[in-house]
């Protein structure tokens, strides 16, 4: 029972760290489209025609896409630290299942040491049996 639950948190665990890669790998996406944005922002101004609607428009996209940067940022550090939580969870999880492993080796130790005891006095009694006859 513990084990299914140390199984579920772990696997909570690892569905927000794929969630995390996704994040992260679209803010790098959003941050390579900053540096083209610029790119081609650059190439207008050394064109010898200046297109100032195209300009404004490279300007309000780079804009966007600092939006976007900083959103995406705030994100990913809440994604973090949804995923440290659940990672204490799944700690948490795991040394209770040790606990129980423990505690369970403890009994059969336990059991086997009593039923050696058991078996012990049961043949002493036969032996203490044969010799007062």
């Amino acid at each position: 029972m513990r084990e299914n639950e140390l199984e579920q948190r772990r696997i909570e665990a690892a569905k927000i760290l794929t969630v995390l890669k996704q994040q992260e790998e679209k803010l790098n996406n959003i941050i390579q489209s900053q540096h083209l944005n610029t790119e081609q922002m650059e190439n207008l101004y050394t064109l010898d025609t200046l297109d100032i609607q195209q300009v404004e428009s490279h300007r309000g996209y780079g804009l966007k896409l600092t939006v976007d940067e900083k959103n995406q940022e705030r994100l990913i550090a809440n994604t973090k630290a949804i995923l440290e939580r659940k990672q204490i969870e799944v700690r948490e999880a795991h040394k209770k299942v040790e606990v129980l492993k423990k505690l369970k080796e403890k009994q059969e130790q336990e059991y086997y040491k009593e039923f050696l005891q058991a078996e012990t006095k049961e043949l002493d009694d036969i032996t203490s049996a044969r010799f007062n006859r």
